[in-house]
């Protein structure tokens, strides 16, 4: 009973915590919508019965609609290919009787965990003693709550917008708040299950979840249709600052995201699509990026009868693809990834800047992914074989080797009372900091820096490996620094005027 009690305290906690931001940020108060509930049952009461009936069927239709979408992930054996297809099959086949018992342990289902894949044991006694941090986004379906728990950690919860235009729209159609609280949670139970189904390191990982649900073997109070998913707290992707920033953190952004489509290709579920493919889905958590909404994902296959039913159209792009013996559109979700891609990502962080060595790579991964021409197989290959030649520093094969020369080395030094100068994109906003391969790289462009007259190599590294060299015009004076050399170029060679 002491887990019982603790479950009880840190859902009541959630509730209370979540609707005391909304007082001020979304919704008046809870007394508001506590009456607004008991408007809506007084009114269906003293409504016309029939009415009622025709409405809550109605209601009944779309919930079922929403649970067949779940049952066959739910089913789904990822010790065969072809489980999650031949499974489906089944259960559109079984009785009423049969389907109603599966519906009945659905929600036990999504949350021990289906067959081989398991929830991390985060709960609602995990949410005792919670702090409410910031309201993150909300939207027509979903809150996203940040929250530090009581040992300080970071998460992100997400649960149903009671003022968002799904939940509005339902009620008004409905006149039922908790069945449309019902309908409205099932694309937060669809996502628990995807993000069980779709284990990724570029996919936000499920922490687990809290559910209102106290009535025990499918039993029922009201309000208990409350749901909320607890997920590893990440910072949204922000483009503006990402197009401000060096080449190879773009590059990484740009390399995690084919990787993930990579995955969603090749998933346990099939090939998936993104249906609502934004900047705005995505977050990054310690600079990696990872996709962190799923409800819109999708692993059905387009059925096709020509090629003309394989129609992919973009604003300004259309494309047809082929329709395979078996009467489905060969690789329409991979290619609708592909040109998302491309045209939200690719075409924006990757060509800008790119070093010279590999502008050849990136226009041939920009013609390719934009006109559809290759498959996501060759496009990681392609980004994989940049970052090789990157890290490497095989593409910098053309620097003349005698350019270190010119530079005298101090190891084991700093620099102190530092003449800065600024230049771009540079990782630190005071000055010009670029990461660098080795020293002779370094020296290059210091040599190609009008204001430069040293730089300095520390331990500090990128997420490639490469070194961070700090460039300057000039310093005062020499101070000790075991992790640091500091490089000083020999003489000024006077500008050759040019003719």
């Amino acid at each position: 009973m002491p887990v019982m009690g603790n479950s009880l305290r840190a859902a009541a906690l959630l509730a209370f915590v979540v609707l005391s931001i909304l007082v001020s940020l979304l919704i008046s108060s809870v007394q508001q919508f506590g009456a607004k509930i008991s408007h809506f049952s007084n009114a269906t009461l003293a409504g016309d019965e029939g009415e009622f009936e025709s409405l809550r069927g109605a209601l009944n239709s779309q919930l079922n609609e929403r649970r067949k979408e779940i049952i066959p992930l739910l089913l789904f054996n990822g010790d065969d290919e072809n489980g999650l297809l031949e499974e489906s099959r089944r259960f559109l086949q079984h009785d009423e009787a049969l389907e109603s018992s599966l519906d009945y342990n659905l929600w036990n289902e999504i949350t021990h965990g289906s067959r081989k894949a398991h929830m991390d044991e985060m709960g609602c006694e995990s949410l005792v003693d919670m702090q409410a941090v910031e309201i993150l986004g909300s939207g027509y379906t979903k809150l996203v709550v940040k929250v530090n728990l009581a040992g300080g950690q970071p998460v992100a919860l997400k649960l149903v917008n009671e003022k968002g235009i799904d939940m509005g729209k339902c009620v008004e159609d409905f006149k039922d708040p908790q069945g449309c609280r019902e309908l409205v949670s099932y694309k937060l139970k669809k996502e628990m299950v995807l993000l069980q189904r779709l284990q990724h390191p570029n996919i936000i990982k499920l922490r687990g979840h809290c559910a209102g649900d106290s009535g025990g073997q499918g039993g029922r109070v009201q309000g208990a249709e409350r749901v909320t998913v607890i997920l590893e707290q990440g910072n949204p992707l922000q483009m503006i600052q990402l197009l401000q920033s060096p080449w190879e953190d773009r590059f990484r952004v740009c390399l995690d995201l084919v990787r993930l489509l990579h995955f969603l290709s090749h998933s346990p579920l099939g090939s998936v699509a993104l249906l609502d493919f934004q900047p705005r889905q995505f977050v990054t958590v310690s600079g990696e990026l990872k996709l962190t909404d799923l409800d819109d994902a999708s692993a059905e296959e387009t059925v096709c009868q020509t090629d003309a039913d394989c129609s992919l159209q973009f604003p300004h792009r259309n494309f047809t693809l082929p329709c395979s013996a078996r009467g489905v559109c060969e690789g329409l979700n991979e290619k609708m990834n592909i040109y998302n891609a491309y045209r939200y990502f690719f075409t924006y962080l990757l060509p800008h800047q790119a070093p010279p060595g590999l502008t050849h790579l990136v226009d041939h991964i920009m013609n390719s992914t934009g006109e559809l021409k290759a498959d996501i197989n060759q496009t990681l290959e392609a980004f994989e074989h940049i970052l090789l030649l990157y890290k490497s520093g095989l593409h910098l094969d053309n620097l003349p080797p005698s350019i270190i020369r010119d530079y005298t080395v101090i190891r084991g030094m700093g620099t102190s009372g530092n003449v800065e100068y600024r230049c771009w994109p540079s990782y630190s906003q005071q000055g010009c900091v670029l990461s660098v391969h080795s020293a002779r790289e370094a020296a290059y462009i210091c040599s190609s820096h009008p204001h430069c007259s040293s730089f300095s190599l520390s331990g500090h590294k990128t997420w490639t490996g490469r070194l961070l060299a700090s460039f300057r015009s000039g310093f005062s004076h020499l101070v000790p620094d075991e992790t640091s050399e500091v490089y000083v170029k020999k003489t000024k060679t006077p500008e050759t005027p040019t003719v």
